[in-house]
């Protein structure tokens, strides 16, 4: 039977486990991508380990996400990653470098390798024909250790791209049309699979926007095939030795299928706050406008920044609208400024800003409360920007040019000028001075951490009490996400290596009461309930281990996102989701219920009783698999990894 590429991946790195949708797989992991506000609490993770050295190669450190230095917190941060970088054998890419998704693209893609990265974005890499995975901290630290990648084994759906894009529509514009198809929880344990006439003319980095922001539709990764367009890529990075051929093979057919025309697609915008809510732009057209932000991993090419040059070159920017520029990586910042695309933004009105993640994660360029930013970003959850009365649109490079000029939401097409079509420069070569390499394993051994205040190890977690008996402390909606859960921000993310500091900030803007509640529980425990899709977004785990310190014991959801269920028993709690959704009435803030055995009930089958504080049952359900019922047990992961006599971490 002829495979999908997917399967092809899957097939060689899987370790064990049947591939079969829904049946738990296992992989080897060959990279690994650290960003730094997550990346602090692996290394962490892997010092409680006592990992001698990372079994993942290249596994690289990437400081990207907290270059606002307003305090000493975040470079203290920076020098403590460096150090753990040093003594653990991986690279380290310093402030200045860029977004780790399209620097690492850059200087370590490989086609046909596994990589796992703590971030829900690592999937971008999916562009290059990589199987690349977003988890939580946790389990990125495991495959460092040489520990295998357990998952969900997903659907396979193909996305078969016909036609051509007409002017004014770009890659941005096909991925909105997903979201705009099935939401922000589609493609949920799916592998968004592209293929296609319609791939011809979409460039390595407009792979890359749609690969990044599958996560957006709960996707488990996005795959595109490694052909000539792959091959361009690696060689004008001096690569080409990395390419090779990866497709699927002719007849193979897929679990669910997909078709677009590109030829029929128009300018599309996702309205606030979520990124499925997407119209067409000429509807949302006219609406004022306070900020155009074009950059992030959401549109990271060369050619996403030089469009909007060739747009306002010679022109100038609305004096009500701020025009932020945000370059992906410091190799497409040289080009801009070689190419001489720098200069027309900076003439037209533009401000730059340094290659990072920076508005996207809200660490600068949050807008005025309640005004209009339209942004090439991947999210526009609630409060995402940096401000918590946002008002974020998503939309392409081509949007957020052509509404800057008019001072109002607009539609590119209505632009008196033809399409620019700018393409990258045949040269756009890494060097390799802007990494640190990981040291000889003899003088790693000789570097000290340099742990800081705001790096505390991490406690240790009890394991759950044989019977659960608590109170539910909060009740919330649909979609909430790991934003609404951990907030991040320039006033929060310098925060989030430091689990008790960053307590504090749990749920704020959901209920700011939550905190109080919670710890005058104490460690009695306490149970959240929530809608569909809880835990969507990031794959921060710390959205999972700072509720569990808080004495979080139990989440009861009608659906949880993957990488949020996955970091649950991680850090021992249990995720569980009503049989009958429409139960979800019956579990309001302040009722009691109790599950006696529970380690039982999960070992018998997929259901588990629940006794409320009225005496009703309520039948819950889990999806567990016999290795996280052992996990969740022993109290989390590195519990569960220190009582494992097979476990062995140094080398």
């Amino acid at each position: 039977m002829a495979d999908t590429l997917s399967h092809q991946l899957i097939a060689a790195h899987r370790i064990s486990g049947d591939m079969t949708p829904g049946s738990e797989i296992a992989l080897t992991i060959q990279q690994a991508l650290l960003q730094d506000i997550l990346g602090t609490l692996v290394m962490l993770e892997l010092d409680a380990m006592g990992l001698d050295r990372v079994h993942t190669s290249p596994s690289v450190q990437y400081i990207d996400h907290t270059l606002i230095q307003q305090d000493n917190i975040n470079a203290d941060a920076h020098l403590f990653l460096k150090s753990a970088c040093e003594r653990l054998g991986v690279w380290y890419s310093g402030p200045g470098n860029g977004i780790s998704h399209p620097v690492h693209m850059e200087r370590f893609g490989i086609p046909g390798q596994s990589m796992v990265g703590c971030d829900s974005h690592t999937t971008a890499a999916g562009a290059l024909g990589m199987l690349a995975i977003g988890a939580g901290g946790i389990e990125v630290a495991m495959a460092m250790a040489g520990q295998p990648l357990y998952l969900t084994m997903p659907e396979i759906v193909g996305v078969r791209l016909e036609g051509e894009l007409p002017d004014w529509v770009s890659a941005k514009d096909i991925v909105l049309e997903l979201l705009r198809r099935h939401g922000v929880a589609g493609a949920k344990n799916c592998i968004l699979e592209y293929y296609g006439p319609g791939l011809a003319e979409l460039d390595a980095m407009d792979r890359h926007v749609l690969a990044n922001m599958g996560t957006e539709m709960g996707a488990t990764t996005s795959v595109f095939p490694s052909d000539e367009v792959t091959r361009d890529f690696l060689r004008s990075r001096g690569r080409e030795a990395d390419w090779r051929a990866l497709s699927a093979e002719p007849g193979c057919r897929y679990d669910r299928d997909e078709v677009i025309d590109l030829s029929t697609l128009e300018p599309l915008i996702a309205l606030p706050s979520s990124p499925d809510k997407v119209v067409p732009v000429s509807e949302a057209a006219g609406q004022p406008l306070h900020q155009a932000y074009i950059g992030s991993s959401g549109n990271p090419g060369y050619r996403d920044i030089a469009v909007v040059a060739e747009i306002v070159e010679g022109k100038s920017v609305s004096g009500n609208v701020s025009l932020d520029i945000n370059p992906s990586t410091r190799r497409i910042l040289t080009a801009l400024i070689d190419e001489g695309h720098l200069g027309a933004l900076v003439a037209a009105g533009a401000r730059l800003h340094q290659p990072g993640c920076n508005g996207c994660i809200g660490m600068g360029q949050a807008p005025a409360a309640g005004r209009n930013s339209l942004r090439t970003v991947p999210r526009n959850f609630p409060g995402r920007s940096g401000t918590r009365e946002d008002s974020v649109f998503l939309c392409s490079p081509e949007t957020a040019a052509a509404s800057a000029l008019a001072g109002v939401i607009t539609d590119p097409r209505t632009l008196d000028m033809p399409y620019p079509r700018p393409r990258e420069p045949q040269q756009m070569q890494v060097d390799d001075a802007w990494f640190v390499p990981p040291l000889p394993a003899e003088q790693a051994r000789q570097v000290d951490l340099l742990a800081t205040d705001n790096t505390p190890p991490l406690p240790l977690l009890e394991p759950l009490p044989a019977t659960l008996e608590v109170p539910v402390l909060l009740e919330v909606g649909d979609n909430i996400s790991t934003d609404d859960i951990m907030p991040a921000g320039a006033r929060v993310l310098p925060l989030w290596s430091n689990v008790h500091a960053s307590a504090e900030h749990v749920f704020e803007a959901v209920d700011p009461g939550y905190v109080g509640r919670a710890r005058e529980q104490g460690e009695a425990g306490h149970a959240i309930v929530g809608g569909a899709n809880y835990g969507q977004g990031s794959s921060r785990e710390n959205a999972a281990l700072v509720p569990r310190l808080l004495g979080l014991q139990l989440v009861i959801a009608e659906s949880i996102a993957r990488i949020h269920w996955q970091n649950l028993p991680c850090f021992g709690v249990l995720p569980l989701t009503f049989a009958d959704p429409a139960d979800r009435t019956r579990l309001s803030q302040g009722r009691r219920l109790r599950i006696e055995g529970w380690r039982e009930a999960l070992a018998a089958g997929r259901d588990v009783t629940a006794t409320l504080d009225n005496g009703e049952t309520l039948t819950l359900h889990h999806e567990l698999s016999a290795r996280q019922r052992e996990i969740l047990s022993a109290g989390g992961v590195i519990n569960y990894l220190s009582q494992s006599s097979d476990a062995s971490f140094t080398s």
